[in-house]
């Protein structure tokens, strides 16, 4: 929702399973200390630290109700005064990227010998060379992003639990990726194969045009 709408509408509410971490301060859930609560004017889960406020709602018969810090400073018309801290590598909002991707998809992930776990994976348009990683598509910041130039590429799966696998390998650090299918590998490896060689879709394109 557009500020000047805040507490005017009823929000789409973002559902619990679409994040992993609270999205204001981007601290991780966990079943104990950091339980999920929704802003009840944005629609965003946050964590009780970040939902310990009340305004008034326009939708629900101006009846008070529990909103995060950022709406409640909009709804009783009190600018935050803190400089909006630059953004980070990491605290891109997956929601922004994965609307503006060239891919983007689950995927298993694997690093050195620790187990298997699934990834919201993102390469935006406008970092086209550079491969996010976040817990869950909502997500405020990424987990581990890896820019993919001078990478290789070794599609032959290592297991026959994950058939649908491939690595990415530079000097010590490796990669592993599984996709649900061979037709998602393979999308994903056509834009990794351009990514490692620091050309993108795009540059292709062009290309067949020129020609």
């Amino acid at each position: 929702l557009q500020n000047a709408e805040l507490g005017k509408r009823a929000p789409r509410w973002i559902r619990d399973n679409e994040v992993t971490m609270c999205m204001k301060c981007k601290e991780p859930f966990n079943a104990l200390t950091r339980r999920r609560h929704h802003c009840r004017a944005c629609g965003h889960v946050v964590c009780w630290k970040c939902s310990d406020y009340k305004a008034h709602l326009e939708y629900d018969g101006n009846k008070l109700n529990k909103v995060c810090k950022d709406c409640y400073h909009v709804i009783i018309g009190c600018t935050d005064s803190e400089e909006k801290k630059k953004k980070g590598i990491l605290e891109i909002e997956s929601a922004e990227v994965s609307g503006n991707s060239v891919i983007c998809s689950f995927l298993q992930y694997m690093e050195k010998s620790k187990p298997w776990q699934k990834a919201w994976c993102v390469i935006p348009k406008q970092e086209a060379l550079v491969l996010y990683m976040y817990g869950a598509p909502q997500d405020v910041k990424a987990l581990a992003t890896i820019p993919l130039l001078g990478y290789t590429v070794d599609d032959t799966p290592r297991s026959a639990d994950l058939p649908h696998s491939f690595k990415l390998t530079q000097s010590k650090s490796v990669h592993s990726f599984a996709a649900d299918n061979e037709e998602l590998k393979q999308k994903w490896l056509k834009v990794i194969h351009l990514a490692v060689k620091g050309e993108t879709s795009e540059c292709q394109n062009e290309l067949q045009g020129n020609l």
